[in-house]
């Protein structure tokens, strides 16, 4: 029985492995190969230059200041995203008091998740749009209206030329956040309604309960989350080309990585050097992916 059993599996495998390495592995290898050439992207003829792309990547300054920016969303994003899912996934399922010793949520919590979650359905040039005019320089800017009408304001603010990243990084919070909100309230649904009701009895308030019960409860659910925001944040290549001024500017302050690789790819047609930023990002990515599961890795918390 069992030796009939790996043709068996093997037959299953041969069309997602011949996919994967065709439409993954390949081009990644191609990516690097190219990495290491001088090609324009026009002219089938190319030398190969080994390393020398990367040291100019490692001298340029252009880089160092994406990677600045990068380090912010890195730190910020996920930090900020996570709190606030957190706290709203609280309320949602049991920021409605006890009733009967039973932890329950706020009143229509069914609605408040469609509403929360309805950015993340939204596409990156919609969110682009409408961070646009609410970032607007003039009075006619949604925040600027807002701050001159209620807070007497004298001028409007050139938030994306004084405070560009993080004008960028609260439009990935918006729209991220809901995603999280859903992600964690479904979590929180599967911890056994005991272990809130054995805390309400022995006194815990709320604050209590969130921090000892549902925080470890949650923890490879956080985990996850925080993975995939700073995966996020190596990105923000549509909101920066759609918000900033000069694709990036004004004078780099909000260039990120992708933004370069495409001016230096699609613009300047230094595939080559294009080539090798993506290299550096997708290792950069890689890299932080494997710390933050290696520093978060704990004993799982059973219930």
């Amino acid at each position: 029985m069992r030796h009939g059993r790996y043709p068996f599996v093997i037959g299953f495998l041969i069309a997602p492995v011949v996919l994967y390495t065709t439409f993954v592995f390949y081009p990644i290898t191609q990516l690097v190969y190219v990495s290491m050439t001088n090609w324009r992207g026009i002219s089938p003829d190319f030398d190969f230059v080994g390393l020398d792309n990367f040291t100019a990547i490692w001298s340029s300054k252009e880089f160092w200041q994406a990677a600045q920016h990068h380090l912010f969303l890195l730190v910020a994003l996920p930090a900020i995203t996570i709190a606030l899912a957190l706290f709203f996934a609280f309320l949602l399922n049991m920021g409605g008091g006890t009733k009967g010793g039973e932890m329950r949520g706020v009143w229509g919590s069914g609605f408040y998740r469609v509403v929360f979650f309805l950015p993340q359905v939204l596409a990156v040039v919609i969110v682009g749009v409408i961070f646009s005019r609410v970032y607007g320089p003039d009075e006619r800017g949604i925040l600027n209206r807002l701050l001159i009408d209620g807070f007497g304001l004298d001028r409007p603010i050139g938030f994306m030329i004084d405070y560009g990243m993080w004008a960028i990084l609260g439009a990935l919070v918006w729209q991220a956040v809901g995603f999280y909100v859903v992600l964690f309230s479904a979590g929180m649904s599967s911890i056994p309604a005991d272990l809130y009701e054995a805390a309400v009895l022995d006194g815990a308030s709320r604050i209590t309960i969130f921090f000892r019960v549902t925080i470890p409860l949650l923890w490879d659910t956080i985990q996850v989350a925080w993975v995939y925001l700073g995966i996020l944040a190596f990105d923000a290549f549509a909101l920066v080309m759609l918000l900033t001024i000069e694709q990036g500017g004004p004078d780099g302050a909000t260039t990120v990585l992708p933004v370069l690789i495409y001016k230096q790819g699609i613009a300047q047609s230094k595939f080559g050097y294009a080539s090798a930023l993506g290299v550096s990002l997708f290792l950069l990515t890689i890299t932080f992916a494997l710390l933050s599961l290696r520093a978060g890795r704990r004993e799982a918390v059973e219930h």
